[in-house]
Parts: structure tokens; C-alpha cells; sequence
């Protein structure tokens, strides 16, 4: 078990760790046009990141169990009518995951 000061530690390693890769970019690009590259990827990475977490989440729904699989594939259907509706990644995951908890803990027993 950590000590109090280990966890503080790792806290704080942590948070600096997270706001210097916020920082990072604005330290590096400044007032400069921002490369091509880095627009590309800040446009592709969203569809990306919902890609491979639709995958993760069906991964084990070889098994065909209704209470595995259904709620998994009424969460993506969600999650994929909201983004298609608001164009928002952050609402749509949020979308998907709160639906999905919810089926499997009172729907989908």
C-alpha cells in the first residue's frame, strides 16, 4: 500500500504530466500558423478514438449472450444516432457509456 506522501507524489507527477501536454502545444506552435498535420489529426482523431472504443466495447460479444451483447449494441446505436444528431464526441460517449451502465445494472441483469 502507498503512503500518503507516495500518493501525493504520484498526484502531482500526475498533474504535471497532463498539463504540460496541454501546454506543449501552444509553447511550440505560439502565434505561427499550426501545421497541416496537426489539424489532420485534431480532425481524424475524434472518429478514431469512438472507432476504437466501439470496438473494445463489443469485443467479447462472440458469445452471443443477450445480456452481454444487447445492451452493448443498444449503447452504440445510441451513441451513434446522438453524434450524428449533435456532432459532439464528448456527448456522444458520454451518451453511450450512461446508457450501456444503465442497461447492464437495470435492464440487462
Amino acid at each position: 500500500m502507498l503512503s500518503t506522501s507516495q500518493m501525493l507524489i504520484t498526484v502531482l507527477v500526475a498533474g504535471a504530466v497532463t498539463f504540460a501536454t496541454r501546454l506543449i502545444p501552444f509553447a511550440a506552435f505560439g502565434k505561427r500558423e499550426v501545421p497541416k498535420i496537426v489539424k489532420y489529426l485534431g480532425d481524424i482523431m475524434p472518429p478514431a478514438i469512438i472507432g476504437i472504443l466501439i470496438i473494445y466495447c463489443i469485443k467479447d460479444g462472440y458469445t452471443f449472450d443477450v445480456n452481454t451483447l444487447a445492451p452493448q449494441l443498444i449503447a452504440i446505436t445510441l451513441t451513434v444516432i446522438v453524434h450524428l444528431w449533435k456532432r459532439n464526441t464528448l456527448i456522444s460517449i458520454s451518451v453511450g457509456t450512461i446508457s450501456y451502465m444503465l442497461l447492464i445494472h437495470y435492464i440487462f441483469i
